[in-house]
């Protein structure tokens, strides 16, 4: 279990030793405090593990989606073609290309 996971005041051991949850990222055991890693992992001691949060699912419109794409990629080809015919132009194809990708991402909602 990680350390982020247990609430404050829960036991644990790590390392061997039981320590008690006292902050964010410290505990407290018999040699006094101690900072525990995010990434350690823990053996709780007197709370059942916490599953960490589902992501919610959500469904999206195929078709909205193909269409989505299709105009995204037809403003990339576009974007290609003028900067093979202009090559100085690359920032503001950038720009284009970005607010293309906005546009592809506003219509995923």
């Amino acid at each position: 279990m990680k350390f982020q996971l247990l609430p404050l005041g829960a036991r644990f051991e790590y390392e061997g030793k039981v320590y008690v949850k006292a902050g964010p990222l410290t505990a407290a055991g018999d040699s006094g405090q101690r900072m525990i890693p995010r990434h350690a992992v823990l053996k709780p001691l007197d709370v059942a593990p916490v599953e960490a949060p589902k992501r919610a699912s959500r469904k999206l419109d195929e078709s909205a989606v193909k269409a989505a794409l299709e105009a995204f990629h037809g403003e990339c080809a576009r974007l290609l073609q003028a900067i093979a015919e202009q090559p100085d132009q690359a920032q503001a194809a950038r720009a284009v290309l970005d607010a293309a990708r906005q546009r592809f991402l506003d219509a995923l909602v």
